[in-house]
């Protein structure tokens, strides 16, 4: 069967699970940052109504989250290795589909890896404490002081992960469809610095939101872009629409 096939599998049957696990992680990461968290914060640090939608639905989001982005990463990266010849001349060939596409998927791949890091490492170990305090006060038992510098630290990471999401999804998909031949013209050196200058922005992005700029508190004026929703989509778009010009000055 052609679908069993090595190069079919990686350029249809991996991308397809690929993007139905990415649809799932993505969707859930929206609805935790333009729903969830604004309407849980209606309900008060301590209400009863709070720690039950805590127990109840965010527990079930959370584990459909993480998993969802283990899975896009893992199939991410089988689509390179079934793939033939998926890295041949990777960031030097300035013909056919040329470093613009290779920059670009570059770049959306390691924001993607990014992201799936801090859904596991930042996220989930933060958000496991938040969890076991709403089951433990529903229980009787008293709350534990540490969980709301756990979920200050989740919520960070998380409206962080929100604002990279834009320009890592343009990127994924602009590779095929924007940055494949409109810029085959580029050159391997402004490629790489495109590249280069990106991930540098993206790590003084993450660097900020895991509090290593100024601290964790709301006083901390540099963190701004993550104090609300409508904050994190105007971060989000700024960085989108910056890097969108910076590889137009840099490839086109």
């Amino acid at each position: 069967m052609e679908l069993l096939t090595r190069d079919y599998l990686g350029n249809f049957g991996f991308r397809y699970l690929h993007t139905v696990a990415g649809i799932c992680w993505i969707g859930l990461l929206y609805y935790f940052n333009l729903v969830q968290v604004p309407a849980f914060a209606a309900f008060g640090d301590e209400g009863k109504a709070r720690n039950i939608a805590i127990d109840k639905v965010a527990r079930r989001a959370l584990w459909w989250f993480r998993w969802a982005a283990i899975a896009t990463l893992v199939t991410g990266i089988l689509i390179t290795g079934l793939v033939k010849n998926y890295f041949k001349d990777f960031m030097t060939d300035t013909s056919g589909q040329g470093v613009g596409h290779d920059s670009a998927i570059s770049i959306g791949m390691v924001i993607a890896i990014l992201m799936a890091a801090n859904v596991w490492m930042i996220i989930w170990k933060n958000q496991k404490i938040v969890l076991a305090n709403a089951a433990n006060v529903l229980a009787g038992g008293e709350a534990n002081p540490a969980a709301p510098a756990a979920g200050r630290k989740a919520l960070l990471a998380s409206r962080q992960n929100f604002i990279f999401s834009f320009s890592m999804l343009f990127f994924m998909v602009g590779a095929a469809h924007f940055y494949n031949g409109a810029f085959a013209g580029a050159t391997s050196g402004n490629a790489w610095t495109f590249f280069i200058i990106a991930i540098a922005i993206t790590a003084i992005l993450q660097i900020n939101a895991l509090g290593l700029l100024g601290g964790t508190a709301a006083t901390n004026k540099l963190l701004w872009p993550y104090e609300s929703h409508k904050n994190a989509l105007i971060t989000g778009g700024v960085l989108l629409l910056g890097l969108w010009i910076l590889s137009e000055i840099l490839l086109g």
